[in-house]
């Protein structure tokens, strides 16, 4: 338990934050999943859930939810996906 007032707000904060980032990469997780099964169903859904994923993924980045390098080689392997599964099912 916290003892002086500087730290009992502290905590109030970091609990604010915790929440705070919790939805946040509940959001990001929910769209990189979305992105990944709409890329592998393939179809116009696809490209519409990469491009939320990626922009998701940019703004976790920017606020530092994730690291940057997270971020690319999430959007890297997203990328590979898609093109991957489209490749296939334009044959």
């Amino acid at each position: 338990m916290p003892n002086t007032a500087s730290a009992k707000k502290e905590q109030r904060k970091s609990a604010k934050r915790r929440e705070l980032n919790r939805s946040q990469r509940s959001a990001l997780r929910t769209a990189v999943k979305n992105a990944r099964s709409a890329s592998t169903a393939g179809g116009a859904d696809g490209e519409v859930a990469l491009k939320l994923a990626v922009k998701k993924l940019d703004q976790a980045a920017a606020k530092h939810l994730i690291h940057k390098n997270a971020a690319a080689r999430k959007k890297s392997r997203l990328v590979k996906l898609f093109k991957k599964t489209a490749a296939a099912s334009g044959k």
